[in-house]
């Protein structure tokens, strides 16, 4: 007998009720599945990597489909995007983020049906693929991550990922969004993202090509390989299923969200 899986708990479910967008009044019909429910068939599918719509109805969590919409609807309301900055927050309260540095790479991973941001990797044969953009602080959080083709460079993402960091509140003073430091690899090695950076003030720590890396940058990067290996260890970021990058981009919003819920649950216990 297949048991429903517990994911959604208490604690988790207070944060992410109020951010649902409400319902309009109910019309006459059958009673619509409630949003835990919902909410805990999507946790199912980027757990186990199973397309919403074959979600066996033993589950419990309602009809695949009605699961399906439930996530476009909650992702064109931003719900998952509000969840993260949520968490960073909380996690800024409790003294849990390192503004000191922040660490940025990027990974690849299939795209098994096309669709946008999906190119020719240059490191799977040519497969089509997307890579994910990733910077965390200096303790491994996720700060933003951007879906780009397989086959851009990670340089022309390094701008848009310190833009992209929300306003973090949590402790006295204004939100806080820039980290003091931005260590990247040779990959980042360009003269203009280290402007860019400087212009913003903050200080590139970049190897540079053709010379040795920095001594010591690896120790303090390893948090983002950390990271991208909790990222991917929810199995529906680990090879990308959907065509449309909105859909693909709220799972990956939820996925850090949840890193970031975890981080906190470890804090605080």
């Amino acid at each position: 007998m297949t048991t429903r899986p517990r994911i959604v708990d208490d604690g988790l479910w207070a944060v992410i009720e109020p951010l649902l967008p409400p319902w309009l009044k109910q019309s006459p019909g059958p009673k619509p599945v409630p949003d835990r429910l919902s909410l805990q068939g999507i946790l199912y599918v980027l757990h186990q990597d199973i397309a919403c719509q074959l979600l066996p109805l033993k589950l419990g969590f309602g009809f695949g489909q009605t699961c399906w919409w439930r996530l476009d609807r909650w992702q064109q309301a931003g719900v998952f995007d509000q969840l993260h900055r949520v968490f960073l927050s909380e996690l800024n309260a409790a003294d849990e983020l390192d503004w000191s540095r922040a660490c940025m790479d990027g990974s690849h991973v299939r795209a098994k049906k096309g669709g946008a941001a999906t190119g020719l990797s240059p490191v799977d044969r040519r497969k089509t693929g997307s890579k994910h953009h990733l910077i965390c602080d200096g303790k491994g959080a996720p700060l933003k991550v951007v879906t780009t083709a397989a086959n851009v460079n990670d340089v022309t993402q390094a701008i848009a990922l310190v833009d992209g960091i929300p306003r973090v509140a949590g402790r006295p003073g204004h939100p806080r969004r820039r980290p003091d430091a931005v260590l990247g690899d040779k990959a980042y090695d360009s003269r203009t993202v280290r402007r860019e950076l400087r212009k913003r003030r903050i200080m590139p720590v970049i190897s540079c090509k053709g010379t040795p890396n920095i001594k010591g940058l690896g120790k303090l990067r390893y948090v983002v390989e950390q990271t991208f290996a909790l990222l991917h260890r929810f199995k529906r970021l680990a090879v990308r299923w959907e065509r449309r990058l909105e859909l693909h981009d709220a799972f990956v919003s939820l996925a850090c969200g949840l890193i970031c819920w975890r981080r906190l649950k470890k804090a605080h216990s």
